[in-house]
């Protein structure tokens, strides 16, 4: 049995990448989830992030996976294990498919996809509630004791969709201790706890974002020490939304040079780099001499960038550009 990794690729409209495959292959003109199969010397993971990157030219980061599915296809049997992912990229680049298209999750099943992406589009579908009732209880409320932390913290550890994740977020607005408790865990050791906990503040912070206020001084002293990549995408996607007028001098010097070095390293991922951009705009419309030093660090990126962070890094230069420069005194 062949093992074969797929993605479920998601943007942040909550749309889902499929694609075509052509003519001259196993699955003519079928749909499917990007990816393919795994070599001995890798691990699952390893694998969908290398066969995302060579056939689409993107970047992704891994949020869950889902229940494997094997299929005979009569030529061969497969082990198809998918994972569900998340993208700032747009356009993929297209190198063994012939169509892509970005699809909302009621319309995934519209499609004639191979038959065992069929099997993963409805896992999909049900691991991430779509038949699942909207007014599902939160985990605790105001006027409870929380719940163990032993219970909490093995629910985020678990969690695989954006559905759990918003039923968390909406019990942490309600009940302080829970939204402390997500704080204290994206910190953790446990990289997975520690993402997925980090993960599920920005959908806090999305409805209330006064919220991390008292914790962004914290969050900034701290953020050049997170060794964990997707951790610091979410509290970087946080810090990028936040008024950054609420915090003082020295968290904004702080600031500005951790976001410069991300964007001059090289090596960060695309969320990483696209979410430091925004932070050092929105540093800009404060220190306005910060503009051209951030202008010229993107126009660096640009020249052999993704599409995602040209898509990016042109339209905070658009921005720039709007930014009124005092002269310098004489």
């Amino acid at each position: 049995m062949i093992a074969v990794t797929c993605a479920v690729i998601r943007n942040e409209e909550d749309e889902i990448l499929v694609v075509q495959r052509g003519e001259a292959t196993d699955h003519p003109f079928k749909w499917e989830f990007p990816g393919g199969k795994l070599t001995p010397e890798e691990t699952e993971e390893e694998c969908i992030i290398r066969e995302v990157e060579e056939e689409l030219s993107m970047e992704i980061v891994i949020c869950g996976k889902l229940t494997a599915v094997e299929h005979d296809y009569g030529h061969k049997q497969i082990k198809l294990i998918p994972f569900i992912c998340d993208t700032l990229d747009e356009v993929p680049f297209l190198s063994e498919h012939i169509a892509y298209r970005w699809m909302k999750d009621k319309d995934l099943l519209s499609l004639e996809f191979s038959e065992a992406d069929v099997f993963v589009a409805a896992n999909y579908l049900k691991r991430t509630g779509s038949e699942t009732p909207d007014n599902e209880p939160c985990i605790s409320s105001p006027d409870e004791e929380l719940k163990d932390d032993a219970d909490l913290q093995t629910f985020v550890n678990n969690m695989m969709s954006r559905k759990e994740a918003e039923w968390v977020a909406a019990s942490a607005i309600e009940n302080p201790a829970i939204f402390n408790k997500l704080i204290e865990y994206s910190g953790s050791a446990d990289k997975k706890l520690a993402f997925r906990a980090s993960w599920t503040l920005t959908k806090v912070c999305d409805r209330i974002p006064e919220l991390i206020y008292p914790y962004m001084p914290q969050i900034i002293e701290n953020i050049g020490n997170i060794d964990n990549e997707s951790t610091l995408r979410s509290f970087l996607r946080i810090l990028s939304l936040s008024d950054l007028g609420k915090i003082n001098i020295r968290q904004h010097g702080l600031l500005t040079d951790f976001c410069f070095r991300i964007l001059n390293s090289g090596f960060s991922a695309i969320a990483v780099r696209a979410y430091s951009m925004e932070i050092l705009y929105n540093l800009s419309l404060i220190y306005p001499e910060l503009a051209n030093e951030l202008a010229a660090s993107i126009r660096v990126l640009l020249e052999d960038g993704s599409a995602g962070i040209k898509a990016r890094g042109n339209l905070v230069l658009r921005k720039l550009a709007e930014i009124p420069i005092k002269p310098k005194s004489s």
